[in-house]
């Protein structure tokens, strides 16, 4: 069930098979990377108490293969920082713009506030005072749907590799960043 190589041992298929079958879920490099990178950011980056909690346990959804819960995790993380990254440096601004936006909106003072706003506006109004570009909303919008599809029931499958990618995404292009 495992062969020695030039590298140590190795598990062969059924090695592999065997572990499986014992209830001790295999990963890829790809989720191994993953789990430490945002692992890593908690310890070393994220300051913010409440978007460590989320980040946690986004990756230990992740690691269980709890897959639809790591997305929904991961993305309340990345939400709660962008809106801790607008209260904090540029709060004018962004009332600014959801006011030019909607002439009803009250300015906003705290994360409550900003949670007011659908996520989706909030992600225009965020790349319109220039907070990312075009590119990183696009993407960003796509780590919403992906939420969105997963918070809801219905027959969306996902895999490892697709909840790694959009972890990736979000370390990147929010965890570290803000």
């Amino acid at each position: 069930m495992a062969i020695k190589t030039v590298d140590g041992w190795e598990l062969t298929n059924q090695g592999k098979e065997h572990i499986q079958n014992l209830g001790v879920p295999l990963k890829s490099e790809a989720v191994i990377k993953v789990s430490m990178d945002l692992r890593n950011l908690v310890e070393t980056s994220i300051k913010d108490s409440v978007t460590k909690e989320f980040v946690l346990e986004a990756v230990g959804c992740f690691e269980a293969s709890h897959y639809r819960a790591a997305v929904l995790l991961s993305w309340v993380g990345a939400l709660n920082l962008l809106y801790e990254h607008v209260c904090s440096q540029r709060l004018n601004d962004f009332n600014v713009e959801a006011k030019r936006r909607d002439a009803k909106w009250k300015d906003a003072t705290t994360i409550d506030d900003l949670a007011r706003l659908k996520e989706y506006d909030f992600l225009q109004i965020a790349s319109a005072t220039s907070m990312f570009g075009k590119s990183v909303k696009n993407e960003l919008e796509q780590r919403l749907k992906l939420r969105n599809g997963c918070g809801h029931p219905n027959s969306l499958a996902l895999g490892e590799n697709a909840v790694a990618n959009h972890l990736e995404i979000l370390i990147l292009n929010v965890f570290k960043k803000f």
